[in-house]
């Protein structure tokens, strides 16, 4: 019976994938991202969940976390998460535990609903049926030739707003956003992360420059730890620029602290950092006290079933880099109708599934 059935195997595997070329934002570089994903089986099913993270989590997931998972109802999924949470206590839950959480803690809710046989949305309870996406790119690193043709595609695919990375040479920023906004025309909306890479003085200064090419949405202008200075930025910024930040929000209480010092306008979270699906489902609950919007960070076919279910959830980050990843080796990982992405609900679970005969060339 579904009701009995516990957790037999936790398996952890790496993979690093190439980049299509150097990429850099405005504080670091990277030529490839390492994908961890976790297998998990209960009931003759299995779960699969991942995070982009070290190679390191695979080492937790292992050692630290598996021995707690096995052997419990994989119907008491929270109780999984609590657990979790205690046994990383000593190793700290902040960075590579909590990614390792991430990933087992999506694989369990996967496997649920597998074993239910329903979609995650609908295991979830959806609130809309499909949710908007980014395109999410403009690395410091691409030519301005480079930049015009990928925002510019997202554009005329009927993406209706993208984002670009800046931060890295506040002059240079000036002239790519200039050519991003001729690029994806005057109707899309244009945002731009810079990373942390700036000082509050510039940040402020770069805000009323980039409104004047209708810029948006300005993403971590400093630091996210910087609760005063995105709280400045939030005071000051011109009218109709939003402040985010939260990526890097590990657990529940960061969310807090951020949503508490009145720090964005638009929260941020990422299932594949926050704990998981359980811990962003916390990041929701968070954000419709405070009334303040939610968006998805990166990870986009693990989040388009939480996009529908989440109220607050505004949109979901289209990244390159994932989009790449998901779309070579998971089997059913979403594709964008008008600006818009949608949970398959002909598939249980996530409705994903790892191509190991393709992922086998990247394992580490």
């Amino acid at each position: 019976m579904i009701a009995a059935a516990v957790v037999r195997d936790v398996r952890a595997d790496v993979y690093v994938i190439p980049t299509d070329g150097p990429e850099s934002d405005g504080t670091f570089e990277w030529t490839s991202t390492t994908l961890v994903t976790v297998t998990v089986s209960a009931g003759g099913r299995e779960g699969l969940g991942y995070s982009y993270a070290h190679r390191a989590a695979a080492d937790v997931i292992a050692e630290t976390l598996a021995p707690v998972v096995r052997g419990r109802d994989v119907m008491a999924v929270n109780a999984s998460w609590s657990a979790m949470l205690h046994a990383v206590r000593n190793i700290g839950l902040q960075g590579i535990a909590a990614t390792a959480i991430s990933a087992v803690d999506a694989a369990l809710w996967d496997l649920k609903a597998r074993l239910l046989d329903v979609p995650l949305v609908t295991l979830l309870g959806a609130v809309r049926e499909r949710v908007p996406i980014y395109g999410s790119g403009g690395f410091t690193s691409y030519s301005d030739r480079r930049l015009r043709e990928q925002l510019g595609g997202w554009a005329a695919q009927g993406i209706r707003r993208v984002k670009m990375k800046v931060g890295r040479d506040p002059v240079a920023d000036v002239k790519r956003v200039a050519a991003a906004r001729e690029a994806i025309g005057a109707d899309a909306e244009l945002f731009v992360d810079a990373n942390g890479g700036y000082s509050r003085t510039q940040a402020l200064a770069l805000a009323r420059t980039f409104r004047d090419a209708g810029v948006s949405w300005l993403e971590e202008p400093v630091s996210s730890d910087d609760l005063a200075g995105l709280r400045l930025l939030r005071d000051r910024a011109p009218a109709g620029m939003d402040i985010a930040a939260g990526e890097y929000g590990f657990d529940v209480w960061y969310f807090r602290r951020m949503l508490d010092a009145g720090a964005v306008d638009v929260l941020q979270a990422d299932a594949t950092r926050c704990c998981g699906i359980t811990g962003f489902l916390a990041a929701g609950a968070l954000c419709e006290a405070a009334m303040i919007p939610l968006s998805a960070h990166c990870a986009p076919a693990l989040h388009v079933p939480l996009g529908c279910a989440v109220s607050r959830v505004r949109h979901l980050e289209w990244f390159h880099d994932h989009v790449r990843i998901e779309q070579m080796l998971f089997d059913g990982a979403p594709r964008p109708v008008d600006g818009e992405i949608a949970p398959d609900r002909t598939r249980p679970g996530l409705g994903l599934i790892l191509k190991r005969a393709d992922a086998i060339r990247y394992a580490a």
